[in-house]
C-alpha cells in the first residue's frame, strides 16, 4: 500500500478518468481501471475487494433500475411500430405553410417523442429520417435544419420518461416521480424557446426556411384537423399511462414504466404494427442499453466508493466551498464542471461519478436538492450537442442519407445556438426556480 494524500488521489482519479477517456477506451472500463489500481495502491486488496463487491451488490438491489429496461422497451416498441409517422405527415401538412415550419414541425414532433421515447438515439435517428431530407429539399439552410434535429432529439434526456432522471434520482436520494414532474415544465421551456429561436431567425431572413409554395398548399379543413387529432391519439395514451398514474399517485415510476410497455404493445397491436420480429428487436436492443447501463452504473459506483473512503470527494467539495463569491459562485463553478464534463465524458459516468459529491454540495449550500438536481439534468443536455463527446451529432451524421452531403462544421454551426438557447434557459431557471419545483409540490408522493 501506498500513504497518499486525499488531494493526490483526487487527481490521480480524476485525470485517470479524463486522460484515458480521450484516448477512446469505453467508459466503463476506464472507471473500472481506474477505481481498481488506485483502490489496489492505496487500501490493498482486502479493502479494495470489499468496496467493489459490496457497492455493485447494493447497486444490484437498487430497485428503481428496473425502470431503465422498462421505459426502454417501451420507446423501442413505439420506434418500431411507427405508429407515430402519420403524426409528424399530419404536422407537416398544418405548419410547413409558415416561415421556418418544417423546423418547427421538427421541434414540435421531438418533443412528443421525447415523452414517448427516453433514449436519445432513437429520438435523432427518427427525426433525421423524417426531417432532414424534406427540410433540405425545400431549401432550408443546412445550420437550421441539423440544428433543430439534434436540439429537438436531445430532449428526449430530459423529457419523461428519461433514462437519465432515472439513473439520477438514486444517486441524488430523490424521487423518480418528482423528477419526472420537476423535468416536465423545463423541457417544454426548452422546446418553446427553440420554436421562437426558428421563428424569429425565419422571419429575419426566410431564406434559411421558406414556406411551402402556394401552389402546393391545401386548405385545413375539420377532416384534416380531425385526422390530426386522430394521429395524436397514441402519444397521448402513452404519456398519460405514464406520467398519469406518476402524478395521480397510483403507482410509482417502476410500476408506471411497466404500464407503458403494456401500453406501448397494445398500442402497436391495436394499429396493426405488431410482430414477433418487433419484439424480439426490442427485446434485444433492451439487453443492450440495460447491460451498458448497469455496467457503467455498477463500475461508476464502485469508483465512488473508492474515492470517498480515500478522502478525495471532501477535497473537490472544500475547493469548491472556498469559491470566492458565496453560494452562487460555488453553484456557477458546479455548472461550469458540469459543462466541461459533458464535452468529454459520456453523461452516465458523469452522473454516477459527480452526483454524489455535488449532492453533498449543494446540501451545504442550502439548495433545493431537486431543484438543484434538475439544473445538473438541464446543464448535460448540452453535453449531446458540445464536440467531441457530442452523441447527437454523431447520431445525426451517421443516419443522414449520404446524398445530402451533410458536413459537421454544418451541424456544428447549426447547433451553437440552440447551446446558447440551454444556457438562457438555465439563467431563466435560476431567476424562477418554481418552474421546476411548482409540479413536483402539487403531486401526490407514492413513496416505495
Amino acid at each position: 500500500m501506498i500513504t497518499l494524500n486525499p488531494e493526490i488521489i483526487a487527481l490521480l482519479m480524476l485525470g485517470g478518468v479524463f486522460v484515458l477517456v480521450l484516448t477512446g477506451f469505453p467508459i466503463a472500463f476506464v472507471i473500472g481501471s481506474v477505481s481498481f489500481l488506485v483502490g489496489m495502491a492505496v487500501f490493498g486488496a482486502n479493502t479494495t475487494f470489499h468496496i467493489l463487491f459490496t457497492r455493485f451488490y447494493d447497486l444490484s438491489l437498487n430497485y428503481p433500475y428496473l425502470a431503465v429496461p422498462l421505459f426502454t422497451f417501451m420507446g423501442v416498441i413505439l420506434q418500431q411500430s411507427g405508429i407515430t409517422n402519420e403524426l409528424y405527415e399530419n404536422l407537416y401538412d398544418a405548419l410547413g405553410r409558415l416561415k421556418g415550419g418544417l423546423a418547427i414541425v421538427t421541434i414540435v414532433f421531438g418533443t412528443i417523442l421525447a415523452a414517448c421515447l427516453g433514449v436519445i438515439a432513437a429520438s435523432v435517428t427518427i427525426l433525421t429520417l423524417m426531417a432532414l431530407g424534406p427540410m433540405l429539399n425545400r431549401g432550408y439552410d443546412r445550420g437550421i435544419a441539423s440544428g433543430s434535429i439534434v436540439a429537438a432529439g436531445t430532449l428526449g434526456i430530459l423529457i419523461p420518461p428519461s433514462i437519465m432522471l432515472i439513473v439520477y434520482a438514486p444517486q441524488a436520494g430523490l424521487s423518480i416521480g418528482q423528477m419526472f414532474m420537476g423535468a416536465i415544465f423545463p423541457g417544454l421551456l426548452l422546446s418553446s424557446m427553440y420554436i421562437l429561436y426558428v421563428v424569429i431567425r425565419c422571419m429575419i431572413n426566410p431564406k434559411l426556411g421558406p414556406a411551402i409554395p402556394a401552389e402546393q398548399m391545401t386548405p385545413i379543413t375539420p377532416a384534416k384537423i380531425l385526422k390530426l387529432l386522430k394521429s395524436m391519439l397514441p402519444p397521448v395514451l402513452l404519456i398519460a399511462a405514464v406520467l398519469g398514474t406518476i402524478f395521480s399517485g397510483i403507482a410509482p415510476p417502476t410500476e408506471a414504466a411497466a404500464v407503458g410497455c403494456t401500453a406501448s404493445i397494445l398500442l402497436a397491436i391495436a394499429y396493426r404494427k405488431f410482430s414477433f420480429k418487433m419484439l424480439k428487436t426490442a427485446s434485444l436492443e433492451t439487453m443492450k442499453v440495460s447491460a451498458f447501463v448497469v455496467l457503467i452504473a455498477a463500475l461508476s459506483y464502485a469508483f465512488v466508493g473508492i474515492f470517498m473512503n480515500a478522502g478525495a470527494g471532501d477535497v473537490v467539495a472544500e475547493l469548491i466551498l472556498s469559491v470566492p463569491g458565496g453560494k452562487w459562485a460555488s453553484f456557477a463553478v458546479v455548472m461550469l464542471i458540469v459543462f466541461a464534463l459533458g464535452m468529454f465524458i459520456e453523461w452516465i459516468g458523469i452522473v454516477f461519478i459527480v452526483v454524489p459529491i455535488f449532492s453533498i454540495i449543494f446540501a451545504k449550500l442550502g439548495f433545493d436538492p431537486l431543484w438543484a438536481g434538475m439544473m445538473v439534468v438541464i446543464n448535460l443536455q448540452m453535453a449531446f450537442m458540445t464536440p467531441p463527446m457530442a452523441m447527437s451529432i454523431f447520431v445525426l451524421k451517421g443516419t443522414a442519407p449520404k446524398e445530402y452531403n451533410l458536413e459537421m462544421g454544418d451541424i456544428i454551426r447549426g447547433v451553437l445556438p440552440f447551446v446558447a438557447i440551454v444556457g438562457f434557459v438555465l439563467v431563466l431557471l435560476v431567476i424562477f426556480p418554481g418552474i421546476i419545483t411548482w409540479l413536483p409540490e402539487k403531486m401526490i408522493v407514492n413513496v416505495r
